[in-house]
């Protein structure tokens, strides 16, 4: 182990940083947050350090760096661009015994500057020894996102009902228990629901209880998106990384699935026309069997729970159970395809609404309003409509949408395998079955569409001739 891992408490002690510039601004920065009282050396300083100069946040030697500068400092940073001179600060300051860094110099360092992860009072530094730096923040990212927000508002709360927490739970094992409800059962939730004051009536009750409190089971309704990993939100990454069970659509990519925690049990529950289907009752019932047993269950949805993915049943039904609920929104189809195919939805000069329709089945078809629908300058992003593609530019067309209404129905949208299909509403039956696209795709229709020709940049476009897009410049580069 080349380093010694501490964490210092600098609260109104003397720091030194050596260094008027911007890589002195960071550095200073980080002091103060700690509680630090700084003293800045440098011959001047740059516009951000003379305001908290101005603010008497700092303190300030203006001149060329004395070693007397040292004495009673707890810690010296030199930051100044000069090598000599950083290497003359860290002589002086270990011939005082101090600990020193030097920027960006861990030969001439006797301490390091870890990449941190602040959800105070919880503190997470990660160090490379100065070897990566840049690696080590990367890997800082990573973490961080795994980390839940809460969980700072989680451990102050903890931190004030210590005492009696202890006193209540004398034994270790059963103290240990209680923390595990703590961070797994409603206290956290409700801190992630931004309930403060209910979480803390929650702690309460649980210490006021003769028996242990009991893990409660959760249910979370995430939204998993078109399928790029890449488009998951933070919080839909925590929840699957928490998760003891997930409820999966059959539109779930397998490297979403792969982003779980590798012990969590995997349940499909898909609903796909003329293939596994699994009746929403036996959803149901699923979600309330597994949190009952104390589980904490994710319910991963294709998209976002809320649009044409039937949250609002799932949620009514956990309401009316008892059961504890979080909703995670995700990127919705036609917020994807559209981006993936580089069309806007809403345009200023072509179209200043946008309607979300779902074509998946004739009685849906027979419920719109077709008049309305045919209406120019708006965008009409329909959902699993492939197989009612003939009828529904029947539809269009006779309730006096024009046959030159541009269109793009995306395939696979976000995947490696997206093809989008650029062409006009009087051909888009006879184009669609020449390229034999399949679900699930979507269809975005409107005077945007035409963007897609000039603006595609992901997958494959189809259309008359059929094109492929080069990559941009950099991209190919990097390729």
């Amino acid at each position: 182990m080349p380093l010694y891992p501490l964490f210092a408490d600098l609260r109104d002690r003397h720091v030194l940083v050596v260094g008027g510039g911007d890589v002195a601004v960071r550095k200073t920065a980080m002091l103060l947050k700690a509680g630090a009282r700084v003293t800045v050396g440098a011959p001047t300083l740059v516009p951000e350090l003379r305001e908290w100069l101005q603010l008497e946040r700092i303190a300030w030697r203006a001149g060329t760096y004395q070693p007397e500068w040292i004495d009673g400092a707890w810690l010296v940073i030199a930051a100044t661009r000069s090598r000599p001179l950083n290497a003359r600060i860290a002589v002086d300051g270990h011939a005082r015994q101090r600990l020193v860094n030097v920027v960006d110099d861990a030969s001439l360092s006797s301490f390091q500057i870890p990449a941190v992860i602040d959800r105070s009072p919880l503190l997470v530094a990660i160090s490379s020894g100065g070897v990566a730096p840049l690696l080590a923040r990367r890997l800082r990212n990573r973490i961080e996102s795994l980390l839940d927000p809460a969980l700072g508002s989680l451990l102050q709360l903890a931190q004030r009902y210590r005492s009696r927490i202890r006193a209540r739970y004398n034994d270790l094992v059963a103290r240990q228990r209680f923390y595990d409800w703590l961070h797994d059962g409603p206290v956290h939730a409700s801190l992630r629901a931004a309930h403060p004051v209910q979480a803390e009536q929650q702690l309460l009750a649980a210490l006021a209880r003769r028996k242990e409190a009991q893990i409660s089971g959760t249910v979370v309704l995430v939204g998993a998106g078109p399928g790029d990993p890449g488009l998951l939100t933070l919080r839909a990454l925590r929840a699957l990384s928490e998760a003891d069970v997930i409820l999966h659509d059959a539109l779930i990519s397998a490297p979403i699935l792969d982003l779980a925690r590798r012990d969590a049990q995997r349940i499909a529950v898909g609903k796909r026309g003329g293939a596994l289907h699994t009746p929403q009752a036996t959803i149901h019932a699923l979600l309330l069997e597994h949190a009952r047993a104390g589980k904490r269950v994710v319910r991963l949805k294709g998209g976002d729970p809320f649009v044409f993915g039937r949250g609002g049943e799932e949620l009514a039904f956990l309401r009316e159970h008892g059961i504890a609920y979080e909703v995670v929104p995700g990127i919705t189809a036609a917020l994807a395809c559209a981006a993936y195919s580089g069309i806007p939805l809403t345009h200023r000069d072509h179209a200043q609404s946008v309607r979300l329709v779902t074509a998946h089945c004739q009685q849906s078809f027979n419920t719109l309003d077709w008049s309305d629908l045919a209406r120019e300058r708006q965008t009409l992003a329909i959902y699993m409509g492939v197989s009612q593609l003939d009828e529904l530019t029947l539809q269009l067309l006779a309730h006096g949408r024009a046959a030159d209404t541009p269109f793009a129905l995306i395939e696979n949208g976000s995947l490696p395998q997206q093809r989008t299909l650029a062409g006009t509403l009087g051909g888009l039956p006879t184009l669609a079955a020449r390229h034999a696209i399949s679900a699930p795709a979507l269809l975005i229709l409107g005077e945007v569409a035409a963007q897609a020709n000039a603006a595609h940049w992901y997958g494959e476009l189809l259309g008359e001739p059929a094109r492929r897009v080069a990559a941009p410049r950099a991209l190919a580069d990097a390729a």
